[in-house]
């Protein structure tokens, strides 16, 4: 009886318990959805600045713009998420895409049919990845040091196996393929980065392998000594990053129609801005690949309402690094969190002491 009584609830207390759980308030709710929800939000607010502030904003022809130049970084981020939700950093595959784009063209120039030559660049990039990660895993450089390093190694090993200021890319299919040709009335641009980024969202929800990364970011020890192949998962995080900055490389390449190993100036800075500004955290475990293509638009759509409004390069500059600080101080500096809970700290207090009254 004694036992009874003490691990028993009272009975005068249990028709309370109902009572007990606080109700579910509307800044619940927002808190609950903002996290999720404010990158549409925020992409919905910058679509209608544009219809405001330009007429030539929501036009067919613009829109096919935007979408056509932002699928090369579309592409590039989401090889770059991977990275980042390891924890890691890629510096290089704004380097990797431009020596894709002179592979190519080199291979394309040489005779070489533009599928095998599709191959052999694409086997490069990838091979250049793994580089980085041999270098992270098994020589235990920082990411950022080492893929800085091979950021500077392959643009020089581009600029030397270039040995000219571009080379024309004629081949019609490898243009058709990558640029110009269509798949079920989508341009293959866009057919592209939309297949890569829905594997990339199975991969990262429902596959061992995906969620092992998020596991990575949280806690490398953590999840080593737990059994899980953390080198082995590095390895192909990085050559997977390289794998897809050549397939960006590939897109760029057929867009513009010729090789360069200066095409890649400044991709990696606005693949990582976008994979921070689609919510993902710079240390690592949080986030997903849809949410960075989301980053892709919105800082796509910015620069051309700047564009179209006639806004000089430096101040654009200028706003999409404040675009991107926000982007960090909401994702990485717990942003959300932090204005969620003075909102609930001030409207708590306030309400307490309206029922003090």
């Amino acid at each position: 009886m004694t036992n009874n009584t003490l691990t028993g609830p009272p009975r005068s207390q249990s028709p309370q318990a109902p009572d007990a759980r606080p109700a579910t308030t509307a800044l619940d709710v927002v808190k609950h959805l903002l996290p999720k929800s404010y990158l549409l939000l925020v992409l919905l607010a910058i679509i209608i600045i544009g219809y405001y502030v330009s007429p030539d904003f929501l036009t067919a022809r613009n829109a096919q713009n935007v979408i056509a130049a932002a699928s090369i970084t579309a592409v590039l981020a989401i090889g770059q998420f991977f990275v980042i939700l390891t924890g890691g950093i890629d510096l290089s595959v704004g380097s990797t895409l431009a020596m894709s784009t002179v592979i190519i063209a080199l291979t394309l120039q040489s005779g070489m049919n533009a599928g095998l030559a599709t191959g052999v660049t694409l086997a490069a990039c990838a091979f250049a990845g793994l580089i980085n990660g041999v270098l992270i895993v098994w020589l235990r450089i920082p990411p950022f040091i080492a893929t800085l390093a091979m950021m500077s190694a392959i643009k020089g090993f581009s600029y030397i196996i270039q040995s000219t200021s571009l080379i024309q890319i004629t081949n019609q299919a490898f243009i058709n393929a990558f640029s110009s040709g269509s798949w079920l009335w989508v341009r293959n641009p866009v057919a592209i980065f939309i297949i890569v980024a829905v594997i990339a969202a199975l991969v990262a929800k429902f596959s061992t392998f995906g969620r092992s990364l998020y596991a990575i970011g949280g806690n490398s020890e953590a999840a080593r000594l737990s059994g899980l192949p953390v080198a082995r998962n590095l390895l192909i995080t990085y050559t997977l990053s390289g794998f897809l900055a050549g397939l960006a490389g590939l897109i760029a390449a057929a867009q513009l129609q010729q090789g360069s190993s200066l095409i890649g100036v400044g991709y990696e800075l606005d693949a990582i801005a976008a994979v921070v500004v689609g919510g993902a955290s710079l240390m690592g475990g949080k986030g997903d690949p849809i949410s960075a293509v989301i980053g892709v638009f919105v800082l796509a759509t910015i620069i051309n309402i700047m564009n179209l409004v006639g806004i000089s390069s430096e101040p654009q500059l200028v706003i999409k690094g404040a675009v991107i600080i926000i982007a960090v101080f909401l994702s990485s500096a717990g942003g959300v969190q932090r204005i969620s809970g003075f909102f609930s700290s001030h409207f708590g207090r306030s309400r307490s002491a309206a029922a003090a009254q």
